[in-house]
């Protein structure tokens, strides 16, 4: 064992004999192949990555990250001030925007190969695993845009191969490096600690439980605490919004996030690696030279359950999923090799369909008129089409309110999406900026009460309700992508309001909302 792998691979302060022992058995890792592999995906993740446009929630941490605090109501400060960092060094577009999610793709493949390898696997292993790993369609999905999953699934796979670290080893000092992975991960995103309860019940359902009996677990605890801190006193003194938000989504999503569940499991990655997967978690659950991981193939049920039972989205449950996968592969290789000639034909099929279907399905490679089908399994293809032309219907609607009031006048979005594109894309076209009572752009409200001339509120079709609050309200201009795109604002109105019914500091509480 040299170079690289090596020092990726050693717990800090363990000495050079120790180190010989914890890489006792492990086969080499496989650094060039994997890194040259995961260096083809950044190309083609990067020559994609401007096609179409921002997505809506993109749109929504460039404004965050416009106004940077130790939390949100919907969010940790992880991906905001990432998206900040990286308009910064990168330029103000979405390839500039999306460098960062390049980089956590890349990563996720890296640990991937890490995985195999703790697993047992050879390099060929491990660049199959790899491989699969960077086609199924999560990663491609979140690798192409910035979002709180973008950087979920790498910090997931770390966690799960620090704990194999730990269970294949038994040394108790990897609990500081999984506490800080815990940590780090719970400023992106709190379904961190999802993984985190179920590979505890795991270990202490199945085993090897004498890593559970160490003084450095409750130090591990304590690391996480520690790095989570700063958003964890946030979201207290602020009566834990994230919990409403959560309530919110399963109060909203929660029956159709059950009934979808199982039909994402087969889909999200792809129903053609499903095999591999299953194979995956045979292999962790039957084979006794892995008996020391068995609780990897325990977690993922207990995480579906979980899931299941908050009524939460399919895809919380994907990035151990991949670990299954990556446990699977070296049951495929030989499969492969049992069935000759017919089994490298089967398999190179099923990889090729997948790589055309993940890629159709989750990056811009189509026209955006073409685009109903891959929304039909992914709408987010389809929020990335449009921002710019809802800001010239936007800007259509102000040019109607007379030039003496607009300085007394407002404009007010009922979501996030529809402000941040206004922020990006409205000074350029002589929009003041907007005001919303969606998520945390209500805490970066509400107008003055000296605004209190007309009104131009953006809505999405059907949407009238919110009309309520305004007195005159009349429709002015509608949203059209120009794409025939069916995305949640094709079609949504602008409506000029000749004010509002009360004060903006008495009426924002109204107005805001988390979902």
């Amino acid at each position: 064992m040299t170079g690289a792998g090596a020092l990726s691979t050693v717990p800090l302060g363990v000495r050079m004999d120790e180190e010989t022992e914890h890489e006792r058995g492990l086969p080499a890792f496989a650094a060039v192949p994997v890194l040259s592999l995961a260096a083809a995906f950044a190309t083609v993740l990067t020559a994609l990555s401007g096609r179409y446009g921002y997505h809506r929630d993109e749109l929504y941490f460039l404004a965050a990250g416009d106004h940077p605090a130790l939390g949100y109501v919907d969010q940790p400060p992880f991906t905001p001030l990432v998206a900040r960092a990286a308009t910064a060094l990168f330029g103000d577009s979405p390839a500039g925007l999306r460098v960062p999610a390049t980089l956590a793709f890349v990563l996720s493949v890296v640990v991937a190969a890490l995985l195999a390898r703790e697993l047992g696997g050879p390099r060929r292993v491990q660049v199959v695993a790899a491989g699969l790993v960077g086609l199924g369609g999560q990663a491609l999905g979140t690798g192409h845009m910035a979002s709180t999953a973008t950087f979920d699934l790498p910090m997931w796979l770390v966690i799960c191969w620090l704990v194999l670290r730990l269970l294949r080893t038994g040394d108790g000092r990897w609990w500081l490096a999984i506490g800080a992975a815990v940590g780090a991960g719970m400023l992106n995103k709190y379904l961190v600690l999802l993984l985190a309860v179920v590979l505890f019940a795991a270990v202490a359902a199945v085993g090897p439980r004498r890593v559970l009996r160490t003084p450095w677990l409750p130090a591990g605890v304590g690391v996480a605490l520690a790095v989570a801190l700063p958003n964890l006193w946030w979201q207290a003194s602020h009566d834990w919004p994230q919990l409403t938000v959560a309530r919110g989504i399963s109060g909203d999503d929660g029956t159709e996030n059950r009934i979808m569940f199982l039909p994402g499991q087969l889909l999200y990655i792809s129903p053609l690696l499903v095999p591999v997967w299953i194979a995956g978690w045979l292999r962790l659950w039957r084979d006794p030279a892995l008996r020391w991981a068995r609780s990897t193939a325990v977690a993922y049920p207990l995480l579906c359950l979980l899931v299941l039972a908050l009524g939460g989205k399919g895809y919380y449950a994907l990035p151990l999923l991949n670990v299954l996968l990556v446990a699977g592969c070296a049951p495929l290789l030989d499969w492969i090799g049992r069935h000759g000639r017919t089994g490298v034909v089967t398999a190179g099929a099923a990889v090729t369909t997948t790589a055309a279907m993940s890629a159709m399905v989750t990056l811009p490679v189509l026209p955006p008129g073409a685009l109903a089908v891959p929304m039909a399994l992914n709408k987010e293809q389809g929020e990335q089409i449009g921002w710019p032309e809802l800001t010239d219907a936007v800007r259509e609607g102000w040019l109607r309110i007379p030039s003496d009031r607009r300085a007394r006048s407002v404009i007010l979005t009922q979501n996030y999406g529809q402000a941040g594109a206004l922020d990006r894309f409205g000074p350029e076209r002589g929009l003041p900026r907007p005001y919303s009572g969606h998520m945390s752009y209500a805490d970066w409200g509400p107008p003055p009460d000296s605004a209190d001339a007309a009104v131009l509120l953006v809505r999405q079709e059907g949407e009238e309700g919110i009309e309520r609050y305004f007195t005159g309200c009349r429709t002015v201009a509608r949203v059209d992508n120009g794409q025939g795109v069916d995305n949640e604002e094709q079609g949504s109105v602008v409506a000029l309001c000749s004010g509002p019914t009360r004060p903006w500091s008495t009426l924002w509480p109204s107005l805001r909302h988390f979902y």
